[in-house]
């Protein structure tokens, strides 16, 4: 029974299992408004401008924002000190929910009185197809900026940014595995009141309204557990990094020099362990948007109406988290038997293997007829899965564990600028590319060998640099232990 203890809840004692239930509350709500938000940006823009219209919003809309965005927070973050964490992230995290709710209430409703029509856009501006499309809807362009940037700061920042401060690596390789499992109940919850609640609305502006009043509940909810946690961590652990308080640390953390965004980059291209580490992040990003269009526009294909498409993307939200969910079980055992290198490796060896038979039904069944198009969707939906699946069970806690050891400048600023300007480097990259692919071979689909090409040489490096990555990890931990560096910020 011990056994089966420690392998499946390895928390021990009241205030470890506090500690990790208020955490593990937030990376839960943080995942739940993630996934509606996801799938109702995906709703707006699929069956609005088209699939093809997110390869050009994240290049020319997501990836300049998140530079914006990243040099604000770096600024912001200076300015501000290490005394006021916390005030940092209520300014972080608050903006994103006011702008849901502004959207609900304001903007979506008032769509056709401030936007132009197509037709407008072509006459005046001389420009056709797909940027006419995001043109005349830019409203849902400009909903899809910002859940895009949320999806980033979210989860990098505003999630492991705070558990890597308040976790050491010793109670990391147990917690890590386990808030993996918020990340697989987020989306099941998130599908089911999709699927049973607001995709049943008359219309969509209903759907959206049931939306946006269980983001803003969840919004509400993170920020209290922000709260909570920081001042509960901070009574049992008064040493503990920043917690809200920054006490007994402030004057150490003062006296470190603080990077602008062009010394923050400098910085990150300086140090190979964080540029293996990009490296990472990057090839999920390329080969992840490889296959992530390709499918949804199948998708629309087959559920051509907002309400219909948002009712078929709550279902695989959900299926996405009872696959994670069950999938995190082998992802834990294996990063705490076998080590952070197996567990770093897992996630493109597995996308690696589940990309040949999407592929393939692409380039060998077609897509022109309701069977056909139907497996096509089927295949691609099941690759979707499970590549999601194991990035929530090895991707993310492999690549969050490798922050631990590093002192507290590269955590914050290195961090910041890998997770939201190096996954938007990576997805958006992938996007840039597919559109040089569809000019030259006239679509997507005839460029498939092309893309199978490019996805494997990006899995290639990927793995080239998780490899190298472990050896620096083990040699900062002390073979798992811990490093000095690390101890001495605890």
């Amino acid at each position: 029974m011990q056994g089966f203890r420690n392998a499946v809840f390895p928390i021990y004692g009241r205030e470890e299992i506090i500690k990790f239930l208020s955490v593990a509350g937030i990376k839960f709500f943080i995942v739940f408004v993630l996934t509606l938000t996801r799938d109702t940006k995906d709703t707006l823009m699929v069956t609005q401008c088209g699939a093809e219209s997110i390869a050009f919003m994240k290049v020319y809309g997501v990836l300049p924002c998140a530079a914006i965005f990243i040099a604000l927070y770096s600024k912001l973050d200076s300015y501000l000190g290490p005394s006021k964490k916390q005030l940092l992230y209520y300014l972080t995290v608050l903006p994103f929910f006011g702008f849901f709710l502004l959207f609900d209430l304001f903007i979506y409703p008032s769509r056709d009185m401030i936007q132009p029509s197509y037709e407008t856009v072509e006459s005046v501006l001389g420009i056709g197809g797909v940027l006419a499309k995001i043109a005349s809807n830019w409203t849902s362009a400009l909903f899809y900026i910002i859940s895009e940037l949320y999806s980033s700061v979210s989860i990098g920042i505003l999630f492991w940014g705070y558990a890597n401060e308040v976790i050491g690596v010793e109670q990391a390789r147990r917690f890590y595995p386990l808030f993996g499992q918020m990340s697989s109940l987020g989306p099941i919850a998130a599908g089911q009141y999709v699927v049973q609640y607001s995709s049943k609305a008359d219309t969509f502006q209903s759907s959206l309204n049931r939306l946006t009043f269980v983001i803003t509940l969840s919004g509400m909810m993170i920020v209290g557990l922000r709260t909570f946690s920081a001042a509960y961590i901070r009574r049992i652990s008064p040493a503990s990094a920043e917690v809200g308080g920054g006490a007994g640390k402030s004057k150490e953390k003062k006296s470190k020099p603080k990077l602008s965004m062009v010394e923050s980059a400098k910085f990150l291209a300086g140090s190979q362990y964080l540029r293996l580490l990009a490296m990472m992040v990057i090839g999920y990003g390329l080969s992840i948007n490889f296959t992530e269009i390709i499918w949804k526009s199948l998708v629309k294909k087959q559920y051509p109406s907002a309400l219909e498409y948002s009712h078929f993307m709550g279902v695989f939200s959900s299926v996405v988290g009872v696959t994670t969910f069950f999938v995190i079980f082998a992802g834990g055992t294996v990063i705490k038997t076998l080590g952070w290198k197996v567990g770093a490796l897992a996630t493109p060896s597995i996308m690696s293997l589940l990309a040949i038979p999407f592929f393939g039904a692409i380039l060998i069944g077609g897509v022109d007829n309701p069977t056909s198009l139907k497996i096509a969707v089927g295949i691609g939906c099941l690759q979707s899965i499970l590549s999601k699946a194991t990035k929530y069970a090895f991707f993310d806690p492999t690549t969050q564990m490798a922050y631990i050891p590093l002192d507290e400048e590269s955590k914050v600023k290195g961090k910041a600028a890998i997770d939201v300007l190096g996954s938007r480097l990576g997805k958006s990259g992938g996007s840039l590319i597919q559109q040089v692919l569809v000019l030259g071979f006239g679509n997507i689909i005839t460029a498939a060998p092309a893309v199978v090409v490019i996805f494997y040489s990006v899995l290639l490096a990927w793995i080239s640099s998780a490899s190298k990555l472990s050896v620096m990890f083990g040699e900062l931990t002390g073979g798992g232990s811990g490093s000095v560096k690390e101890k001495k910020h605890r």
